[in-house]
Parts: C-alpha cells; sequence; structure tokens
C-alpha cells in the first residue's frame, strides 16, 4: 500500500502587526509637516516674487562666482593633498621632534575656526607689509585671493594629513608581513600595496573633506574675494532682495549633490573587488 504525501500550497506570510502610534511618531509627524508647510511656503514665495530682470543682470554674476569657487576649493585640495603627504609621514614618523612638530600643525589647524586662520593670514600678514616688501613676498600677501587660496591648503592639509594617516594605519600588519616575504623593498610596498589600501579606506573621508571646503569657502566673501557667495552680497546690496541668497544656497546645494553622487559611484566602483 502506498503512502501518497499531499503537501500543502505555499501560503503568504502572516501581515505584520500593526505599529504601536507612539508619542515619537506623532511628533515626528507634526515635525515632517512643518517643514513640509516651510518648504512648500519658501517656494511659493519665491515663484510669487521672481524677476526675470533681476536673474538676468545678476545671474552670470552668479556663474562667475561659482567658477571661483570651484577653482578655489579645487586649487586648495590638490595642493593641500600633496602638503599632507610630508605631514603625515612625520606624524608617524619615530623622530619625536618632527612628530611633535606635525602634531602641533594639525592641532593648530584642526583647532581653529578656518575665518581665524583666514584673518591672521589676510590681516596678520598684512600688518607686516614693510617686511614682505623687503623680502619681495609682498606681491603674494596682498591678494585676496592668494591669501585665500594659502589658507584653505594649509587647513585641508591638516585635515588629509589625519585621513591619511589613520588609513594607513588601518590597514592590516599582514600586508606589511607579506610585501616584506616576497622582498619588495619599503618604498616599493608603500606605494604599489599599502597606500592603494590606505586610499581606498580613505575615499569616504576624503569626500567630506572636499564638501566641507566646498561649504567653508563662502567667508572668503568677507576678505573681497568675489566667489560665490561674494557674488550674491554684492546682488543683495544692490537688490535687497531675499532671494539673491536662496539663489545661492540652491547652487550650494546643488554642487554638494552632484558631489556627493559622483563620490558614490567612484568609491562603489573602486571597492566593488570587496563586495560579495
Amino acid at each position: 500500500m502506498s503512502h501518497v504525501t499531499t503537501l500543502l500550497p505555499p501560503q503568504a506570510p502572516p501581515p505584520a502587526p500593526p505599529k504601536p502610534f507612539t508619542a515619537g511618531r506623532f511628533f515626528g509627524n507634526i515635525f515632517l509637516g512643518v517643514w513640509l508647510a516651510l518648504t512648500v511656503g519658501i517656494f511659493m514665495m519665491m515663484v510669487e516674487g521672481w524677476d526675470p530682470e533681476k536673474f538676468t543682470k545678476y545671474g552670470p554674476n552668479y556663474i562667475s562666482g561659482l567658477g571661483v569657487t570651484l577653482l578655489l576649493v579645487s586649487l586648495s585640495i590638490v595642493l593641500g593633498g600633496l602638503l599632507s603627504l610630508p605631514i603625515a609621514f612625520a606624524r608617524m614618523s619615530k623622530n619625536k621632534a618632527l612628530s611633535w612638530l606635525a602634531y602641533g600643525y594639525v592641532y593648530f589647524f584642526r583647532g581653529t575656526p578656518l575665518l581665524t586662520q583666514l584673518f591672521l593670514v589676510y590681516y596678520g600678514l598684512g600688518s607686516f607689509s614693510a617686511e614682505l616688501k623687503a623680502w619681495g613676498l609682498w606681491w603674494f600677501f596682498r591678494d585676496a585671493w592668494n591669501c585665500a587660496l594659502l589658507t584653505f591648503t594649509l587647513n585641508t592639509a591638516a585635515y588629509q594629513a589625519e585621513i591619511l594617516r589613520g588609513a594607513i594605519e588601518s590597514v592590516a600588519r599582514g600586508q606589511h608581513e607579506g610585501a616584506a616575504a616576497l622582498g619588495l623593498p619599503k618604498k616599493v610596498a608603500f606605494f604599489k600595496v599599502i597606500l592603494p589600501q590606505a586610499l581606498i579606506v580613505a575615499l569616504r573621508p576624503y569626500g567630506n573633506e572636499i564638501i566641507l571646503m566646498i561649504k567653508g569657502s563662502a567667508i572668503v566673501a568677507i576678505v573681497t574675494v568675489f566667489d560665490l557667495m561674494g557674488e550674491t552680497r554684492r546682488a543683495f546690496s544692490r537688490t535687497f532682495d531675499y532671494q539673491a541668497y536662496l539663489w545661492a544656497a540652491l547652487l550650494y546645494l546643488i554642487i554638494v549633490e552632484l558631489l556627493r553622487n559622483v563620490w558614490a559611484w567612484l568609491e562603489a566602483r573602486l571597492t566593488r573587488h570587496l563586495k560579495r
């Protein structure tokens, strides 16, 4: 006598129990509603107050200021990256004097506001104009653009040095030992084995640093550099229209969002071999 086994057809999973309506959800919904109302209100105000004549007149200035911002940030990031290499090596050096000197540099530029550093370079060094003229350096420090570039480079170099140092130290010791076992010279092992792995670890912090530099670059308008914020201030001083700052905020938001997406794509592409 054969036994016939009857299998039950697949059943749908039981419905999830309803989430209790807690106080946190209640206040969260209120907070979200307020933000949505503010967003709609600001949008309606922009639509009602839209002035095509002002946009046509000052739009090219905004594009010019945006170019100044991107150039300033790009140059400072590249120059700061080059400067961060010796600083990171000095931080990891066994020479205490060299290590403490690099530590003091990083501590100062990471522990003080960027605006203060800009004032120290632009106004502080400007008070030594006679000495700078004697040394042939006044042509550089009398220009607000050069002072801003120098300040941003020194500032981001300190942050990039710490990012790089942390990334290098995060590479497993077995990588060093494996390179030594293969007979690779230390210099070759560092640039071919250790540094590429460290840069992958540092990729996301580098992206955050670039975004912070873009947003922080707005302070150069205070020292008469006509970047995006500088052009915004000039437009507002002539129109007294609050939308001048809304346009600037929108441009900054677009830049940051584009950079965030590009960096996410770059990170996903460079780390695809690490995904399982």
